[in-house]
């Protein structure tokens, strides 16, 4: 009876300790980042103690955005990728203008390891004859990346989940593009700013929402009021929900970004988002 009671605390022991190399595993595989844009009117300013400032507060990746020092911030490409990794982090996309010299942009990008070249905004169109044309332009622009050997996405803002003549312009630019060649980064603040649910398009499009902007949306504010971003945690969004559906439906970066500030400064702000997503996700 000693014997086998000694034999079954040591199962549960085993059982508990393999739980949480388990559970550290997990952790372990679950980086995030953030888009620089929220640091956009002191990033500019001093591109390096921002970024050190960044590394800080916790996070592991970012996402760059073009300016008009381009991607890198007055770095070249090489200089802003040791920079970044000298204080633990990755660059691993940048949003930026894909209609000038998007060969370029990539070959930079491919160079230094980066993985996705975004479009950060396309606009409202007319028709969605429109948006099927800017889906051929996603396509060639996905070739160019896949050529360089990285990947291609489209950042949605609330318009591409606005019904236009019954249809919604996102799914038009999603069944019009090439899985093989373009990838989308969900914008959830701007999907539920819409009215729409992220884990229903989760569903409907598996393993095509590869990056996502982790971005929440104030309490009780009109479905009209656009501008409502407020810190991640204290808004409408049910993070924990949405970003385990995400994961189970191929989301593989989580990028926190954040548009508007109340009673707290950006650098602040960006501070308050990570040890929010520490909890969340760690």
């Amino acid at each position: 009876m000693k014997q086998m009671s000694l034999i079954t605390g040591a199962m549960a022991l085993g059982g508990l300790t393999n739980q949480l190399n388990s559970c550290n595993k997990k952790t372990a595989s679950k980086p995030f980042g953030l888009q620089l844009y929220t640091l956009r009117d002191d990033f500019p300013k001093d591109p390096r103690g921002v970024l050190k400032q960044v590394a800080d507060a916790g996070y592991k990746q970012v996402e760059s955005f073009e300016g008009p020092k381009g991607m890198f911030w007055g770095m070249s490409n090489t200089e802003f990728k040791a920079y970044v990794e000298g204080l633990g982090m990755q660059v691993v996309s940048s949003h930026c203008d894909i209609h000038k010299d998007f060969e370029r942009k990539a070959g930079e990008a491919a160079a230094i390891g980066m993985k996705y070249l975004i479009c950060p905004w396309l606009g409202p169109q007319k028709t969605l004859d429109d948006y099927k044309r800017a889906a051929d332009t996603f396509n060639a622009r996905g070739a160019v990346c896949k050529k360089e050997g990285l990947r291609f996405a489209y950042h949605n803002h609330d318009y591409s989940f606005t019904p236009l003549n019954g249809q919604f312009p996102q799914d038009v630019m999603m069944q019009a593009t090439d899985p093989g060649l373009v990838d989308y980064e969900m914008d959830i603040y701007w999907v539920v700013t819409a009215g729409q649910d992220p884990k229903a398009w989760f569903d409907k499009y598996p393993n095509r929402f590869r990056l996502s902007h982790v971005k929440d949306r104030q309490k009780g504010i009109a479905a009209s009021e656009k501008n409502a971003s407020v810190n991640v945690g204290t808004g409408s969004i049910a993070w924990a929900d949405v970003l385990d559906r995400a994961e189970d439906r191929g989301m593989q970066y989580f990028i926190v970004e954040q548009e508007r500030y109340e009673g707290t400064t950006p650098l602040q702000a960006v501070a308050a988002n990570a040890r929010f997503m520490q909890q969340l996700r760690y």
